[in-house]
């Protein structure tokens, strides 16, 4: 199957479109995985951001499609990090849940290509290193660093979301510039759709998929029309403002073709006075868990 096939399937069979980002932070992790973490050692920070995402993994599995590991909340770890990184990623396959791997990659020729072999796929038997279902890609180096990591899709089942209007503030700085007649966002949507059109599942989705915040509602609606066969990674719901209602439209009819990340309001749930959990933090998984199916609710309205 298609990764567009699969993540759909995989929306349908959980009844559900949340994605859990994976943002290890050491201040926040629970209780027991704080005072597991040696000083000064970035080999042990990064012992408990892998048993902090495993455990997220397991407490998630069969309540959502997908998770999204950042690349930079390892990577900050140096050496350590990246191991940390593949084992987090490994878990989720074994887990049955879609990996997209946040890091927001790109260049040019060959360099793109050596980004997509690295991290896309996660199947044998043309698995990747890293074993990403996908990967969110940057589009402002042009179309011909897009595709190559659309030919890397093709050949392995693999997806990418590239970035068209981004949850932040600061984004409309070169997102909202117009040229001749158009924004910058409306000429990159343009762009992921074309890359679309000879690559469609039978569900009508390409490999290409878009990332657009739930902080733009009414850009939302506008780029989910202007895509109809990209899935949309929606960031910002939640902790950064977005709701519910912001994000409906991001769906298709049958209720998939899109999945809404969440970060911190999941992955540190044991830091929120809804969930209840011990003093010792101990049963943080459960409120992870809770958090999970709270927004589930949340997004079916």
């Amino acid at each position: 199957m298609t990764f567009a096939t699969q993540l759909n399937a995989a929306i349908l069979r959980t009844g559900s479109v949340t994605c859990v980002g994976l943002d290890p932070r050491l201040e926040q992790l629970p209780k027991p995985l704080r005072e597991s973490v040696s000083e000064n050692r970035k080999d042990s920070v990064a012992a408990a951001y892998t048993q902090f995402c495993c455990e997220i993994i397991d407490a998630v599995a069969g309540l959502v499609p997908c998770v999204k590991p950042q690349a930079a909340f390892f990577e900050q770890l140096g050496p350590a990090g990246m191991v940390s990184l593949g084992e987090v990623i490994a878990h989720a396959n074994r887990a049955g849940l879609i990996v997209i791997t946040d890091g927001k990659r790109n260049d040019i020729g060959s360099t793109a290509t050596a980004y997509a072999d690295a991290y896309l796929g996660s199947a044998e038997p043309e698995r990747s290193p890293w074993g990403s279902d996908a990967l969110t890609v940057s589009p402002y180096l042009g179309r011909d660093s897009l595709e190559p990591f659309v030919e890397v899709c093709d050949r392995r089942a693999a997806g990418i979301f590239v970035l068209v209007k981004t949850s932040n503030p600061g984004g409309g700085y070169l997102q909202d510039l117009s040229v001749d007649g158009k924004t910058i966002y409306q000429s990159v949507a343009e762009l992921v759709t074309e890359l679309n059109k000879s690559r469609l599942d039978a569900d009508g989705y390409g490999p290409v998929g878009a990332v657009v915040g739930a902080t733009y509602p009414e850009q939302l609606v506008e780029l989910r029309k202007a895509m109809p066969h990209s899935i949309l990674l929606v960031p910002g719901f939640g902790a950064q403002g977005g709701s519910a209602d912001d994000v409906r439209a991001a769906m298709d009819s049958n209720g998939a073709g899109a999945v809404v990340n969440s970060s911190r309001h999941i992955i540190f749930a044991h830091k929120r006075e809804e969930f209840s959990v011990a003093a010792d933090e101990s049963n943080w998984q459960d409120a992870v868990r809770a958090a999970t199916v709270q927004m589930n609710e949340q997004l079916k309205g």
